[in-house]
């Protein structure tokens, strides 16, 4: 386990909006040079977790630190400047917009002074922002042959790595990303955890959002899971087994009832066609297993 000072540290971290309670005492640490998945299904949280270590929101209770030094974002820009960089699920890409428009937004080389009303453009020294888009995606191993073409004319996973290597290029320490693989296929995701791997090598701390445990497991070298805005905990990659890691984010006893209930159905199946019981005898059974997972569920509620 590593025992040097976290790059980014979120301590008993709560997040309220009105009554609702989306976070509930959340920790978690993440070193450079790691990759740490934080998993869970939908609704368990981690967006908001997200946009709290993001500056998009402040938490309401708890403390967040940036190399030691407890911080409270004013914004995204806010944390950008200390090294936090975020890329979201829509990217924020232009699809129209060139390879090289979409990689500097706004942050293009300059040459000179320009002047006038079109000197903001024309002054962008266009050779070296299209040399350097075209260096720092090749560094991932895509070769964009004409920087100057669509976005949008790239791949899924393309895109995905356009947007992370913007984010390292431009002096990210932590690098945050929300489901990166969640529309991709199996190729394209396999690109992106590729450029995932050469992020922490490079000695990055990488946040690795996903619901998907299967991509998760392969890059990551630890865990932290969420249900409901409360963690299980964070576990290295050597003490917990993906499968331990499934059942802790479907949720073990819903799980192993909704197996209970299966073999339930599987074995009246099976007494019907071997004639030990009629279709009626059956499916009252079913019927039976099937209102005893209501009831039980109803009383977990109340």
């Amino acid at each position: 386990m590593t025992t040097t000072m976290p790059m980014v540290e979120m301590d008993n971290i709560c997040k309220y909006f009105g009554n609702v309670i989306a976070l509930s005492g959340v920790s978690m640490r993440v070193h450079a040079g790691e990759v740490m998945c934080l998993l869970g299904d939908n609704g368990a949280g981690k967006s908001t977790l997200i946009k709290t270590l993001s500056g998009v929101h402040q938490p309401s209770e708890g403390r967040m630190l940036v190399d030691g030094k407890q911080v409270l974002f004013s914004s995204p820009a806010d944390a950008l400047d200390h090294g936090i960089a975020t890329v979201y699920q829509d990217l924020a890409m232009i699809p129209l917009m060139s390879v090289t428009r979409n990689f500097f937004m706004g942050r293009e080389p300059r040459k000179g002074e320009g002047k006038g009303i079109f000197g903001a453009l024309s002054n962008v020294d266009w050779d070296r922002a299209n040399q350097v888009a075209k260096e720092e995606m090749a560094k991932i191993g895509i070769d964009v042959r004409d920087p100057g073409q669509a976005v949008g004319t790239l791949s899924g996973g393309e895109r995905q790595c356009v947007a992370i290597a913007r984010a390292v290029y431009f002096g990210a320490k932590v690098l945050i990303l929300d489901e990166p693989t969640s529309a991709l296929g199996v190729k394209q995701a396999a690109v992106v955890l590729r450029y995932v791997a050469q992020a922490k090598a490079r000695g990055l701390a990488v946040i690795f959002i996903t619901h998907n445990v299967h991509h998760a497991y392969p890059v990551g070298d630890a865990f932290t899971i969420l249900k409901r805005g409360t963690s299980f905990g964070t576990f290295q990659k050597d003490e917990v087994t993906r499968e331990e890691v499934l059942s802790m984010m479907a949720g073990g006893q819903e799980m192993d009832q909704l197996s209970a209930e299966l073999e339930e159905f599987a074995r009246t199946d099976a007494d019907r066609a071997e004639g030990k019981t009629s279709g009626l005898e059956a499916a009252a059974a079913a019927e039976e297993a099937l209102a005893k997972s209501v009831s039980d569920e109803s009383h977990k509620l109340h």
